[in-house]
């Protein structure tokens, strides 16, 4: 996800960590494109989205976690992304560019408006 953030940067960098469905276990880094290609909001592509949304259907897995990136401020959902978040049980996982030096990567689950962090626990393997 990291490499991806810098990658993409001064856009905003999305994707998604698939894992077994119920599990709460990501275990598959998938980086999608930002279809607005802007340093300040995301979008999946919809094409990309529903083959991507497919193929995890047909593997048994689902979206643990759908992260973007913030280029310019800290990793804290904005109100647009409050107001777009429609996963209840998604991990919303926000990581900040802004200083090419640090990584900044917070989680947080997002429901009915309500943002609540969360821990991190990043784990080579399981």
């Amino acid at each position: 996800m990291v490499a991806h953030a810098r990658r993409d940067h001064p856009d905003e960098a999305c994707g998604v960590l698939a894992g077994p469905e119920g599990s709460d276990r990501p275990e598959r880094h998938i980086p999608m494109v930002n279809a607005e290609r802007s340093p300040t909001f995301y979008r999946f592509d919809a094409q990309e989205q529903l083959s991507v949304w497919r193929a995890m259907e047909a593997e048994g897995d689902e979206a643990v976690v759908l992260y973007h990136s913030h280029t310019a401020t800290e990793a804290y959902p904005s109100r647009t992304d409050v107001n777009l978040a429609a996963e209840p049980d998604a991990h919303y996982v926000l990581l900040s560019t802004r200083d090419p030096a640090r990584c900044e990567l917070r989680s947080y689950r997002i429901v009915d408006g309500a943002v609540t962090e969360e821990p991190v626990s990043i784990v080579e393997q399981y």
